[in-house]
């Protein structure tokens, strides 16, 4: 089963992603900030981060900076979320793998995860 770490600090958005992932077949981590994620990152093997940018103690553009520079997680793809439009961040934060504009459609999280992992019977 694909596992993905939803990094949020809003508990509700935490909360829906990781019911419409359980539901589509994908195992669900979540974490409430990049520091935290980073600790949920050791106990799991992960194949998809969905990571907010802009949350308190570590924030996302911080959070992907790290796992860009730890061998461990550098593959591992990171899709941005966002409120802000995707050309206002770029110069915080730049090669990630796919970018999404909160607020979203379940539709499109959907089917940006579906190209990145494909769908989760792919992966039997």
């Amino acid at each position: 089963m694909q596992t993905i770490l939803v990094v949020d600090d809003e508990f509700g958005i935490g909360e829906v992603l990781e019911a419409i992932l359980t539901d589509e077949g994908y195992r669900v981590v979540t974490a409430i900030n990049g520091h935290h994620a980073l600790e949920r990152l050791a106990g799991n093997r992960i194949d998809l981060i969905l990571s907010d940018l802009m949350m308190p103690v570590m924030d996302g553009a911080v959070l992907f900076k790290a796992l860009q520079a730890d061998g461990r997680y550098r593959s591992i793809p990171f899709v941005l979320m966002c409120s802000l439009p995707q050309a206002n961040i770029a110069d915080r934060i730049s090669g990630y793998t796919a970018f999404l504009h909160k607020p979203f459609k379940v539709d499109d999280v959907l089917s940006v995860i579906g190209k990145i992992l494909g769908k989760p019977d792919d992966a039997a």
